[in-house]
């Protein structure tokens, strides 16, 4: 004879586990949507799988994301590669010294306090958001300059230091890659997301080499994830081209307005 209260409730726990994997391929789509635009897709990927996982360490969150991120800038990069020329005898080098940073960052995390570093990033969003509002102009023009070696070793100082962000911290090093390429080597926010994209490539790699031999990885989550944000990001990518410079510019305005918000809320709120 069945017993129809088990069944009933093998019925709910197989939904309830369909909604569950409907929600995260949803916010991994978001992620890669937004990432591929002006970065940020952590803010929706990392507390959707705290909310999903709430047993699981930090560090096995970081690392399930950094599997996620991986292939959305990786999808977004190849379609802005193919529309716009990489500088890559910049872009090769900051990518490097961005990789090695944020291996040691990772490896450093217990060491740095972070709150003080939150509030020291806090400040700076603050600064940027500022500065890209009052500048109308701001990433609308792209300039073709020659990268000797100032503007090069200009790329190995900046991506060591967002690297090893990356690594320690991480949410707002997209932004601040984007706001470099566009404020020290004077890109458009198109070239400027392009560029950034490839190094944080280098930086995601370099967190997941820390957080997957330590068995930090929850990797069918993290595949199944990637799949939705690599195609998130390709809508992203593809819209970013139709609408151009201005909307990024006005998607960046509001993406480092909602981090601002968030840090300040954990900062001085809880």
């Amino acid at each position: 004879m069945i017993n129809s209260q088990g069944l009933n409730n093998k019925l709910q726990n197989m939904l309830d586990l369909e909604h569950f994997n409907l929600a995260l391929a949803f916010f991994a789509f978001c992620g890669g949507f937004v990432d591929a635009t002006v970065g940020g897709g952590g803010l929706l990927i990392v507390p959707a799988l705290m909310y999903a996982f709430p047993n699981q360490s930090l560090a096995t969150i970081f690392g399930t994301n950094k599997v996620v991120a991986i292939a959305g800038a990786t999808s977004s990069a190849l379609g802005f590669m193919r529309r716009v020329t990489i500088s890559w005898k910049l872009i090769l080098p900051t990518m490097l010294s961005a990789f090695i940073f944020a291996y040691i960052g990772a490896l450093s995390v217990s060491l740095i306090p972070k709150q003080l570093m939150q509030y020291a990033v806090f400040i700076l969003l603050i600064l940027m958001a500022i500065y890209t509002f009052a500048k109308k102009d701001l990433g609308q023009v792209h300039t073709a300059v020659q990268f000797g070696p100032r503007e090069i070793a200009l790329g190995v100082i900046f991506g060591g230091l967002i690297g090893f962000y990356d690594g320690v911290f991480g949410p707002g090093s997209g932004s601040f890659l984007l706001f470099l390429f566009i404020k020290v080597f004077a890109f458009d926010f198109i070239h400027a997301v392009a560029s950034a994209k490839l190094v944080n490539i280098a930086t995601f790699s370099a967190a997941l080499f820390f957080f997957a031999p330590a068995g930090h990885v929850l990797w069918f989550t993290g595949v199944y994830m990637a799949v939705f944000g690599f195609i998130g990001a390709i809508c992203g990518t593809i819209l970013a081209f139709k609408l151009g410079s201005g909307f990024i510019r006005i998607f960046f305005l509001i993406l480092l307005i909602f981090l601002i918000g968030r840090m300040g809320y954990d900062l001085f709120m809880n």
